[in-house]
């Protein structure tokens, strides 16, 4: 695991020394996506490896003392050969061990906004970047900007009498036999409980009790902290798809979800790497 050690980013020269230390470790990314030593490890490189980046930034210290930086390219073709390619978090990310998974969240969080907010939004002039990467300051009206992460709630919904039954939805967008939790951002001056209802009542046509919290994850598409719920159906009859952004809803008996997890049935679930299929994995296996 990488402690963020927060605390080291308003050290002066900070990014310059540890550029300039050989034990330094450095992600690369480019867009989404990070070179490979192998299909389910990253590579990790020296400073002195890679191509002078658009951006560095501090990602905290290894264990063993050594820190770890991220060089941030603008462009979105890599900027040189990888071992294993170069692969994105949503392709790579279930093959990596959990640490590396952790490390590649926090880069590409963090990367996506230096790539996208280099100009301060009030007044339009170009930020200089501070506290190792996770600041830019204004030097025309003296604003500090900050990384942004929005709330959003997602959430499996359980039969009110029948403990076999857990609902999903399809999402427009997916494929016909794509399923997955119910998801939405929180609105301004929302709870997450509330916004779990109103996404389910606007999406599935559902009201909820028991509304109980389950666990989050980090998530960079686009800035997310996906807050993780588990809930019960008030009427499980009333389920219907807005239309709009869920074109089917169902009520999945717990063999159906067994055999999708197995990758057994004609039932597509999330990949693993994902809090939805946390959720169903732990309601599947009796946790929830």
């Amino acid at each position: 695991m990488v402690d963020r050690s927060a605390d080291e980013r308003t050290s002066e020269g900070l990014i310059e020394t540890a550029r300039a230390d050989d034990r330094t470790v450095v992600l690369a990314l480019a867009r989404d996506a990070a070179p490979l030593a192998e299909r389910n490890a990253l590579a990790w490189m020296s400073p002195h490896e890679v191509p002078v980046p658009d951006e560095w930034a501090f990602l905290g210290r290894r264990p063993d003392g050594r820190a770890v930086l991220a060089a941030v390219y603008i462009d979105d073709e890599p900027p040189f050969p990888a071992p294993a390619g170069w692969g994105g978090l949503r392709t790579v990310g279930p093959d990596l061990d959990p640490a590396e998974t952790s490390v590649f969240v926090e880069a590409l969080s963090l990367g996506r906004w230096l790539r996208d907010s280099a100009f301060c939004p009030a007044c339009g002039v170009r930020t200089d970047l501070r506290a190792g990467g996770w600041s830019r300051h204004c030097p025309s009206c003296a604003r500090e900007h900050f990384p942004r992460t929005d709330p959003a709630v997602i959430v499996a919904v359980t039969h009110p009498e029948d403990r076999d039954l857990l609902l999903l939805g399809s999402n427009v967008l997916w494929e016909d036999d794509r399923f997955s939790c119910f998801a939405g951002f929180a609105e301004a001056g929302e709870s997450l409980e509330e916004a779990v209802v109103r996404e389910l009542f606007e999406e599935a046509g559902v009201a909820l009790s028991d509304v109980r919290y389950h666990g989050s994850q980090a998530w960079p598409y686009p800035r997310s902290l996906m807050v993780g719920f588990l809930a019960t159906a008030v009427d499980p009859v009333a389920a219907r798809p807005d239309g709009e952004e869920i074109v089917e809803v169902r009520w999945f008996h717990r063999d159906e979800i067994g055999a999708a997890l197995e990758g057994r049935g004609p039932v597509r679930l999330p990949g693993p790497a994902s809090i939805s299929r946390h959720l169903i994995e732990s309601w599947y296996g009796g946790a929830a």
